[in-house]
């Protein structure tokens, strides 16, 4: 029974994952609202572990969806065309590097200075303004790049930079970029496109970090439950993320990001309200 309900449990989970990791409103700030409402019965080892875990269930999503688009060895394809898609690779790869490095150097400082309510709701607002203030300078603007396929190697390498700043928790990773993307002249569905092809490789590379830390940091081995809900929400993650995902693209070309903008600035508020009256109750 109690394998159950934890199970249930990990739906919820998997659903906020496969929702807020593709809209650039932050998951980890999601999870850290979730996870004051629905606890997990496991261990905090596994639970730090199984946060990061989830997004293989979400990256599965993008890899379905962007098959076609992402596969060199389409036989449908010209070989011009196979050859943009191992630019577009290229790419990926060098937009990737940024954060990989960061990551894998100072992971566990990240971790311990900055994952906590004030930092996730300071990052919500700052980035909420930030994607308010771009879409009112772009406004009127024809984007310079239309295609995912036409990011050059120096545009690449930037766009990975802003990745990076997705460490802090709170910014969220798709929303770093896509405003990095969009900065440097990008459209938006050129940005968001962007976006979950590098999520490919960025969110593997996260994950087996904390497989590997897992493992070798003394914890101990998964019980029964803890493989349950493991695999109940990245199930979830993956089913969710193939809505959310074909939302956004839909979304994106009709509106502008500035929805997400005020919804982010919210969320903040809200984040803040409600850890200072838990912190007044507390005292």
């Amino acid at each position: 029974m109690t394998a159950f309900f934890e199970a249930i449990k990990a739906i919820l989970f998997g659903i906020v994952e496969g929702i807020t990791e593709w809209l650039p409103v932050s998951s980890t700030g999601h999870l850290i609202l979730l996870d004051e409402f629905v606890r997990l019965d496991v261990s905090d080892e596994f639970k730090e572990m199984f946060e990061v875990v989830i997004q293989l269930g979400a990256i599965l999503a993008v890899v379905v969806l962007f098959f076609k688009k992402l596969n060199p060895f389409d036989g449908g394809k010209t070989e011009k065309q196979k050859l943009a898609t191992w630019h577009l690779w290229l790419t990926v790869v060098i937009a990737v590097l940024p954060s990989a490095v960061i990551g894998f150097l100072f992971d566990d400082w990240f971790d311990a200075t900055f994952y906590n309510p004030p930092t996730v709701a300071a990052t919500l607002i700052i980035y909420g303004i930030a994607f308010i203030l771009i879409e009112r300078w772009r406004q009127g603007k024809a984007p310079e790049i239309k295609s995912p396929y036409a990011v050059s190697l120096k545009t690449a390498a930037l766009i990975g930079c802003f990745q990076v700043l997705a460490i802090i928790p709170g910014t969220s990773r798709s929303g770093s970029t896509i405003l990095g993307a969009m900065i440097l002249g990008m459209s938006r569905t050129a940005a968001a496109e962007f976006s979950f092809f590098l999520a490919i490789p960025t969110m593997l590379g996260a994950s087996l970090l904390k497989v590997v830390k897992f493992i070798f940091g003394g914890a101990a081995a998964m019980t029964g439950t803890e493989v349950t809900v493991l695999i109940v929400g990245c199930v979830v993650a993956f089913a969710v993320s193939l809505v959310s995902i074909k939302f956004l693209m839909d979304f994106v070309k009709r509106h502008t990001f500035t929805s997400f903008g005020v919804y982010r600035i919210a969320l903040g508020l809200l984040v803040c309200v409600y850890f200072l009256i838990k912190g007044f109750a507390a005292a």
